[in-house]
Parts: C-alpha cells; structure tokens; sequence
C-alpha cells in the first residue's frame, strides 16, 4: 500500500495587478494562495533530511514568480498556471489543490472574497 501524506501552504499573501477590469490591473490588490500537495514524505521521515520530500520553500518561491510575473485576466488561468508548474517541477506530488482567493473583488455589493479552486493529479 502507497502511503499518501499532505503538504499545506496556507494563505500565503501577494499584492499583484490581475483582473478583467483595467482598473484592477492599474491598481492592483491582494490575492491569497492555499496550496495542498499530496505526497509520500515516508522516506523524509525515516531520513530527516529535506531532499526527501517537498521543499515549500520553493513552491512558495514558484507561486510568488507566477503571481508577481505576467498579468493575467481571469483568476482561473492563474490558478491552473500554479498547479501546472507545481506538478511539472516536483515529481513527488501526486496530486495538487490550489485555492487562489481574491478578497474584496470589484463586484457590485458585498463579498468578502471570490474563490477559484483548482485541482490536479500527476497523469
């Protein structure tokens, strides 16, 4: 049996400039990035050693680079754009969830925040 394990990035916080709206891509705002990668870290646990499993580090580091890097239109794009990268770059991950929050989105009324959840399983 293949032992499955978790990896969480919660709420990591950029500013960035995407948006279908000119505005939102003037003037920017914050955008939130949870990120769940499943995994077998087994090895690491036996090892004690970072090469043996995800290093967040630079999946934090990759997602900072897709946010602050192009602009992009639709929240949907960017969120596959993450999941995409995180799958092509670490062999380790099975499986990635990303959920990319924009708080306060330019709609007419009141809405904490609009979510786009992305997921993805290695082919």
């Amino acid at each position: 049996m293949t032992s499955q394990n978790i990896i969480r990035i919660k709420n990591a916080v950029f500013y960035a400039y995407h948006g279908a709206d000119k505005e939102e891509q003037r003037l920017g705002g914050k955008f939130e990035v949870d990120i769940e990668m499943h995994t077998n870290f087994s090895k690491a646990i036996e090892t004690d050693n970072l090469k043996d499993t995800i290093d967040y580090e630079t999946v934090y580091a990759q997602i900072k680079d897709i946010i602050n890097g192009k602009k992009y239109f639709l929240l949907e794009t960017l969120a596959e754009t993450i999941a995409d990268l995180i799958l092509r770059t670490h062999q380790g991950i099975n499986y990635v969830t990303v959920f990319l929050r924009k708080p306060h989105p330019p709609v007419k009324g009141v809405v904490d925040y609009v979510e786009i959840i992305v997921s993805r399983e290695r082919s």
